[in-house]
């Protein structure tokens, strides 16, 4: 077991998952304290950093990593404790960008309504306060909103000597955008490679279910993480769990297939963890269930099935107990 932090410079941020060599090496219990940057790569700060201008793509994005994890092997599942996501800065943006996000026409679906508008919106953030300060660019209206950082961008290696661009959420995680992916959850996540090779970045200090723009309130963070490899034990999509949750992760176009990826796959884990008929797990879930939607921007959209653990009956530990254990080796580093 060992800690170390992982401090990236500029020309070592990663763009893809997999087609990357290793930052570092971990092992299975170590905690790991990230700097990550934020979508931009830290080149948006003011309303007048057009993130057209000032950006250039395909370099958005950018996450930290990858790290290799030692004997994590395909089959295996990857655990990833989020145990605590700072912001590095006292402020965050946000923006609006022609042809992109919910509410717009775009590139695929043009229409004859015209493009919105490039518009940066800067936020200041107040951790003692708790508190997001939005100001309105046309108007004085301010208001807080709470401080909910999250971490938008996580994910192993793909499978198939793929590469994969960090905007793209899928299988292997990636850029999931659900603010669900809070400090104390711990993500599970299948191993398609030799070593895994984990990468992150992407913080939000806090978004809407669905993050309508396409962005959320984007910030640099230091993010801290404790990892497990858990054998043996394979995952098909992306899964969460909290003290009080499990959670599974669709990503897919349209909107539906992701949502019944989420439920079908829910629905399967309740049935593995419960022994419950499917029906049974089936008819619960679509009554106490939610569905909470990570993105409805990204080249895949991203919703989440959830239920409560307090509603199964005597669940078995998920993976064998690796959240407990986890939070616990957090508790006890810290």
């Amino acid at each position: 077991m060992s800690r170390f932090t992982y401090r990236p410079a500029r020309d070592e941020l990663a763009y893809t998952f997999g087609g990357r060599l290793p930052v570092a090496h971990l092992r299975s219990g170590d905690l790991i304290t990230v700097h990550t940057e934020d979508c931009f790569g830290g080149l948006v700060r003011g309303p007048a950093d057009l993130p057209s201008q000032v950006c250039q793509m395909p370099y958005l994005n950018p996450v930290s990593g990858p790290f290799f994890v030692e004997d994590a092997e395909p089959g295996d599942t990857l655990a990833v404790h989020l145990v605590s996501i700072e912001p590095a800065h006292d402020w965050g943006v946000s923006a609006t960008f022609p042809y992109f996000g919910a509410l717009t026409s775009t590139a695929h679906t043009a229409t004859l309504q015209p493009p919105l508008d490039e518009r940066v919106w800067v936020y200041g953030i107040d951790r003692h306060a708790g508190v997001v300060r939005y100001r309105a660019t046309a108007s004085d209206h301010t208001v807080e909103l709470p401080l909910d950082p999250m971490i938008g961008t996580i994910g192993v290696a793909p499978g198939g000597m793929e590469s994969r661009s960090t905007i793209v959420p899928d299988y292997y995680g990636g850029n999931l955008d659900t603010p669900e992916l809070r400090a104390g959850a711990t993500l599970y996540l299948g191993v398609n490679v030799h070593g895994a090779m984990l990468a992150l970045g992407d913080g939000h200090a806090c978004q809407g279910h669905g993050e309508a723009c396409g962005v959320g309130v984007e910030i640099a963070t230091v993010t801290t993480l404790a990892i497990e490899v858990v054998k043996g034990a394979a995952t098909a999509w992306p899964r969460l769990e909290t003290d009080t949750t499990i959670m599974s992760v669709g990503c897919a176009r349209p909107l539906e297939d992701a949502y019944r990826m989420a439920h079908q796959d829910l629905t399967a884990w309740t049935v593995d963890l419960c022994g419950l008929q499917v029906l049974d797990a089936y008819q619960l879930i679509s009554q106490a269930g939610r569905a909470p939607i990570g993105n409805v921007c990204d080249p895949n959209y991203t919703v989440l099935a959830a239920v409560d653990k307090a509603l199964l009956p005597q669940p078995e530990a998920a993976y064998r107990d690796a959240h407990a254990r986890l939070r616990a080796l957090a508790a006890v580093q810290e």
